[in-house]
């Protein structure tokens, strides 16, 4: 029988906990749920209790040491908490998630991306502040998906993943693809338009052959109508014709 309330104290007890940390995330802002949540993630699967514990996320130079891993009990594994799989549920999402690019020079369409390393996972760098390396932008963010291609394991491969992005910096990101986009139109409409001025040209070389065979045979019936007239020159026709047919 005690062993039963027990039980059943302790299943109490986990529901109340839970509840609390419910109400407790709850009441925080989308950046300081990301800062508690790593937190606690060191917290239950970490041997330290703050985040100055080394993180296993990639950096640009140095990726995940294979095998490396937070120490677990078989405790935590078998049993673990609504808190512990929130967290590790978040925790799993940011890894390969995000990017940090180097837009120096976007004008010629390089942009390079790295995987974010320690220190910007846990401030929230290319997540809640712009992924440009050169900003630290906090508002009118946005998210794309880009191609990321990165060497590990002695292999070449390619991922999909977000770079979050200011306005300011969306612009560089997109710099290339709009210019050349820019420099098509461009192409396609001078391209229309001398189309167009050649139809035109031709329209009117026709019209002017149209005229000149309406001249021609305008001249023809005038010359008709005047010789039928010398015909009759003794009837004086002519003086009351003159300027009539210019």
């Amino acid at each position: 029988m005690a062993s039963f309330q027990s039980l059943k104290s302790a299943i109490f007890d986990k529901e109340e906990k839970k509840q609390q940390y419910q109400a407790h995330i709850r009441g925080l802002n989308a950046y300081d749920r990301h800062k508690k949540f790593l937190n606690d993630y060191v917290s239950f699967y970490g041997k330290e209790k703050s985040t100055d514990v080394k993180l296993p996320i990639r950096t640009d130079h140095d990726t995940l040491r294979e095998g490396y891993r937070f120490i677990r009990s078989e405790e935590d594994d078998m049993n673990p908490s609504w808190e512990q799989r929130l967290v590790k549920r978040y925790y799993d999402k940011l890894f390969k998630e995000y990017c940090i690019a180097d837009m120096s020079q976007y004008k010629s369409g390089k942009i390079g991306l790295r995987w974010r390393t320690e220190k910007e996972v846990i401030s929230g760098k290319g997540q809640f502040i712009c992924g440009n390396k050169h900003c630290d932008e906090k508002d009118g963010l946005a998210s794309y998906e880009v191609k990321f291609s990165y060497f590990e394991a002695g292999e070449n491969k390619q991922a999909l993943v977000k770079l979050v992005t200011c306005k300011r910096c969306a612009e560089k990101l997109h710099y290339k693809k709009r210019k050349e986009k820019k420099q098509l139109d461009r192409k396609q409409e001078k391209e229309y338009k001398r189309k167009r001025d050649r139809s035109k040209d031709k329209d009117d070389t026709d019209e002017e052959r149209e005229s000149s065979k309406l001249k021609k045979k305008g001249k023809r019936a005038s010359s008709s109508s005047v010789n039928h007239g010398s015909d009759d020159e003794d009837e004086g026709f002519d003086k009351f014709l003159e300027g009539m047919f210019p």
